[in-house]
């Protein structure tokens, strides 16, 4: 018996359950292939669903991955969350979730490269609404611990100030996914040694950006930009 048809046979999904069997599906395929190459009729056939059934949900790989790309923002925004319980200290908060973001990354790199790579960005530049949403919440985390005082002062979050905090998320952002890619591709290793390396990039990342945070030009941009 195929694997496939031994977890299809495992979970009877209801007509409700459509949409959610066939995004874990999608999880699933992508996680043990480490590829976006796989057809929606074989995530049907994962989910023991009909052929024709994710049509119902999806218009097309497109927008199905965009709701897979949507559910892995949220459980990196959990995990970042998750790391951050008992820490009182807004910096000790920063390091934590950038090194769960890093550690996240490391253990499937395919979910990391359709969060953050270029296959859901339209003609448009835009990315999907449905994972724009996600990632917003798990920003709004690290905007939470810099405006707290993560790099040694207090940066209201208010309006004068989004030019400053989106220049310290450009620098730590920038940090961290070029950590994440060099260790996935085994640029930088053991990969055993992720947190360790981590807290050793981010806390000199820490340190220069308490003595000057950079000010993000006008017009510029953190994060996909809204299709006009």
């Amino acid at each position: 018996m195929t694997k496939a048809n031994s977890t299809a046979e495992q979970r009877p999904y209801h007509h409700g359950d459509l949409h959610r069997a066939i995004v874990s599906a999608a999880l699933e395929v992508l996680s043990e292939s480490q590829s976006t190459e796989f057809s929606l009729r074989e995530l049907a056939r994962r989910a023991g669903v009909s052929h024709n059934a994710p049509y119902k949900h999806f218009a097309d790989k497109r927008e199905l991955l965009a709701a897979v790309s949507a559910v892995g923002f949220e459980r990196l925004a959990k995990r970042m969350t998750d790391a951050t319980q008992d820490l009182f200290s807004p910096r000790e908060r920063l390091a934590a979730m950038a090194r769960a973001y890093v550690r996240d990354g490391v253990s499937n790199p395919a979910l990391y490269r359709l969060m953050f790579g270029g296959y859901l960005t339209g003609q448009d530049n835009g990315r999907p609404a449905i994972e724009r949403d996600a990632a917003e919440k798990m920003r709004a985390l690290m905007v939470d611990a810099i405006s707290e005082g993560a790099l040694g002062l207090s940066i209201p979050n208010i309006a004068q100030n989004e030019r400053k905090i989106d220049g310290a998320i450009l620098i730590l952002w920038s940090q961290i996914h070029g950590l994440t890619l060099l260790l996935v591709d085994r640029l930088v290793g053991p990969s055993e040694n992720t947190d360790e390396l981590s807290e050793s990039v981010l806390q000199g990342m820490l340190d220069g950006l308490a003595n000057r945070i950079p000010t993000i030009p006008a017009g510029a941009w953190i994060g996909p930009p809204v299709p006009e």
